[in-house]
């Protein structure tokens, strides 16, 4: 079954001739936006895309099918306008706090296609950690927030995940090992451990005691992730890190997945401004209509695959 997004993310396919830069757009995986362009060509019985080994081009339905999607969706967006204007929600500001990472790889894209659709709502984009965020929410000091493993009473929108994963320095027994292979959180116990907060309620330490594990030998506790993986670079421990703060082509230690998985997600919660807004339900409406039949992405950086060296 196609819905709006369908549409969407065929005239972005279209536009970058390449569905990992249109799927980037649109904050999914390449392999999501590939199955959404397979599902609209099986339910329209026709080839819309040729698939090359660097482009993707329309065929020639596929280009007369691009026109009247581009026309529909104008058109779509013109009733959004009216109605928003009839509804008082084509002005407004909305306050929205998340982690940094969160905007750059799952919100900025889903924020500009809400921009194009109510070019009359601000948007006011603030960073912080998640006790930050939380406070923020509590006091009505902003509208939206983006929420760590939110409680399903607080009714969350959940837009993403992240893996924890096992940070070890080159020279560490562990780091000789295939990198394919995953790092059990009792082989972390009594190694000399950099306790990585990030900010956040959730770190290295919170999980090992959540597991029933005590760390018998913390060297050192920092909030910085840069921070983290200098100590972590000079030998100076192990730790557990989420794989989107790993920097990209770190040469000084080794990162491997944990067994079992262990996953922080997030959700995008509503203050109790944010419910009384209505541009601020306008975005959560738009982020809901985005959402609906695509997988919730990882949120983690190309060169922090837990799987490479």
């Amino acid at each position: 079954m196609m819905n709006l997004m369908h549409w969407k993310l065929l005239v972005a396919v279209a536009e970058a001739e390449n569905i990992s830069r249109a799927a980037e757009r649109f904050g999914i995986t390449q392999s999501g936006a590939s199955q959404a362009i397979t599902q609209m060509e099986e339910a329209l019985g026709v080839k819309l895309f040729l698939r090359e080994r660097r482009t993707t081009t329309l065929t020639a339905i596929g280009e007369q099918v691009l026109v009247r999607a581009r026309r529909m969706l104008a058109e779509l967006e013109s009733i959004q306008h009216l109605v928003d204007a009839s509804r008082g929600c084509h002005l407004g500001r909305v306050r929205l706090a998340s982690f940094p990472s969160v905007f750059t790889q799952v919100l900025t894209p889903l924020l500009q296609s809400f921009k194009r659709l109510h070019p009359g709502i601000e948007i006011v984009s603030l960073e912080g950690t998640d006790e930050e965020v939380e406070a923020w929410l509590a006091s009505d000091s902003i509208d939206l927030g983006i929420v760590m493993n939110p409680a399903h009473e607080r009714e969350p929108l959940m837009i993403g995940h992240d893996a924890w994963v096992a940070a070890v320095p080159l020279a560490h027994p562990l780091a000789r090992r295939a990198s394919t292979r995953s790092v059990d959180l009792s082989e972390l116990v009594n190694e000399p451990f950099i306790a990585a907060t990030g900010g956040c309620h959730l770190h290295g330490q919170s999980l090992m005691a959540q597991a029933g594990l005590a760390l018998t030998d913390v060297r050192l506790t920092v909030r910085d992730w840069a921070t983290a993986f200098a100590l972590i670079g000079e030998g100076m421990g192990v730790s557990i890190v989420p794989a989107s703060t790993v920097p990209e082509g770190n040469q000084r230690f080794r990162v491997y997945p944990l067994n079992p998985p262990i996953y922080r997600r997030f959700g995008l919660v509503c203050s109790q401004a944010g419910r009384a807004s209505p541009a601020t339900q306008a975005l959560v409406s738009q982020l809901r209509k985005a959402s609906q039949g695509v997988e919730v992405p990882s949120i983690s950086r190309a060169d922090a695959n837990p799987l490479k060296g």
